[in-house]
């Protein structure tokens, strides 16, 4: 009976070797699970992506068919102010204030016509319903286009660029707004070809008859990342904006792709243009 209740009395334990073999495998198991974790939400990112790529090309073909012309995304806008082919494409999509573009729009920086007259009026200025009841679209959906003030992305701005202008963002989100604190992705960037011209000159990035000009989003590239500062996006070289836009398909001559078209760029996964894990809208190899 006393060795029965001795027994009974006797408390149970982990002992140090034990414990330790268990934080062991535990260890182990977050070692094995974590990388495919973040591979999948990798694929969910790039997923997404690929769609909103979609939603924006479906967006530019009505844009063309309205307009008769893609939306311009030179470097400058008629009066030499910077507005890049990243703000043109948003200002095309949704307008400079949201609410839709005004037709009568030249893609200036300041929201004239270049007569006077202001296309993007605020709510309470007197032309402010004749101006919303000439506009079209927006040919984005607002809620899924991540659009994000300029400046609200980035603190290094200064005079390089509006900061008062919208741009289109990737689904990878890996800036947190310094004037909000929401997460949002790097700007996409947007390149009209200019079927005037005929040349992709990969050795001569500064050629005035290359279809596409590296430099319509050069300035935006040039600010880095807001999440890195300091560091310089691959990108901002031409020379690699020709090789990854080089149409690989075709062997004996150096053509873009989409050379009648248009070019859009995400930084992918890692935030930073001209890195293999870019997302474009056309099929690409990254080239050394």
């Amino acid at each position: 009976m006393n060795s029965i209740t001795k027994t009974l009395k006797t408390k149970k334990a982990f002992t140090i070797v034990e414990l330790l073999t268990v934080m062991s495998i535990i260890v182990i198991l977050i070692g094995l699970l974590a990388p495919a974790l973040n591979h999948a939400k990798r694929y969910a990112s790039e997923s997404k992506q690929r769609a909103q790529f979609y939603r924006i090309d479906t967006a530019i073909a009505s844009f063309n068919a309205e307009m008769d012309s893609y939306p311009d995304s030179s470097a400058l806008d008629p009066a030499g102010k910077p507005y890049c082919g990243a703000m043109k494409l948003a200002e095309a999509m949704l307008g400079q204030d949201l609410r839709g573009f005004h037709p009568n729009s030249v893609f200036r920086a300041d929201g004239t016509d270049g007569f006077g007259n202001v296309l993007y009026p605020d709510a309470n200025a007197p032309n402010y319903n004749t101006s919303i009841s000439a506009r079209k679209g927006p040919f984005l959906d607002l809620d899924s286009a991540n659009a994000f003030l300029l400046g609200d992305l980035y603190s290094n701005v200064g005079t390089a660029l509006p900061t008062n202008r919208f741009v289109l963002c990737d689904e990878f989100k890996r800036i947190t707004q310094h004037t909000t604190g929401i997460k949002a992705g790097m700007p996409i960037l947007y390149y009209k070809a200019d079927t005037a011209k005929t040349k992709h000159n990969i050795a001569n990035p500064d050629d005035v008859d290359n279809i596409y000009n590296y430099k319509d989003n050069q300035t935006l590239v040039g600010l880095g990342m807001p999440f890195a500062p300091g560091k310089v996006h691959n990108l901002y070289n031409g020379t690699r904006f020709y090789l990854n836009t080089q149409n690989n398909q075709i062997t004996t001559a150096s053509i873009p792709v989409h050379s009648n078209t248009y070019i859009l760029i995400s930084a992918g996964f890692d935030g930073e243009y001209g890195t293999p894990d870019d997302i474009c809208n056309f099929k690409w190899k990254y080239q050394e």
